[in-house]
């Protein structure tokens, strides 16, 4: 198994962030180095398309590969570097979690003992009420077996009509952005056109689905925070 952090310079909401000074070390390092402790994986890979992060990460002796600019996500970045190695799995770590947990990871890749698992990814189970109502906050419903039976950026299931001891009772989980792919799977993903459904989401996954993927989901009460605004740095150095 072997680990591929896609880290692209160019942000929206916060531009060069892979390259924060975060207590002496940049962001991009913080988290090869949390993922490099996972047991799971055989080594790890930044995947970046900018040669100022290209530099960093050699500077501070880590694995990288330069990719493609015209990639639209981190999956299809992962899939350009999948495609170079011999693993059967290919974990897609977020280069914005400097505190990643290795255990997580660890936890993700247990679902590939199951051989008819081909895509997991991890469900958070301490879902507060107003998670539910933030769009900002991505949730899941699976079926008996675990797998995903959607994700989506409102209250899943709604909470209308049932009775309050439904919604006590009822297992609500937030998605956890980490994936792993089989690697053939993985191969296959990239090369799927966008759906109606992810595109009014704005969810990637969702296309997966769409074309007939199942995606496992691992429960877990561990969370780590990341960071998408400078407005975020304060809160993850504090945990540092």
């Amino acid at each position: 198994m072997i680990g591929i952090i896609p880290a692209r310079y160019s942000s929206t909401r916060f531009p060069g962030k892979p390259l924060v000074d975060l207590k002496g070390k940049l962001m991009i390092q913080r988290v090869y180095e949390g993922a490099s402790k996972c047991n799971s994986l055989d080594r790890v890979i930044v995947a970046t398309d900018d040669q100022r992060i290209f530099d960093a990460v050699k500077a501070f002796g880590g694995e990288v590969e330069m990719t493609s600019e015209e990639h639209r996500s981190g999956t299809d970045r992962c899939g350009e570097v999948a495609a170079k190695y011999n693993a059967d799995v290919i974990v897609n770590i977020q280069g914005d979690e400097p505190l990643v947990n290795p255990g997580q990871i660890d936890m993700l890749c247990t679902a590939f003992k199951d051989e008819t698992v081909n895509i997991a990814t991890l469900g958070y189970t301490q879902v507060s009420m107003e998670d539910l109502d933030d769009i900002n906050r991505v949730k899941v419903v699976c079926d008996r077996h675990g797998n995903a039976l959607y994700f989506s950026r409102n209250p899943i299931p709604s909470t209308q009509r049932a009775s309050e001891k439904m919604v006590t009772q009822f297992p609500f989980m937030r998605h956890i952005g980490l994936y792993a792919y089989r690697k053939e799977t993985l191969a296959k993903l990239v090369q799927l056109t966008p759906c109606p459904l992810e595109q009014m989401e704005d969810l990637e996954q969702l296309r997966w689905m769409y074309y007939g993927f199942k995606i496992r989901v691992i429960p877990t009460s561990i969370e780590t925070p990341n960071i998408d605004t400078p407005e975020d740095l304060e809160r993850v150095i504090n945990e540092l």
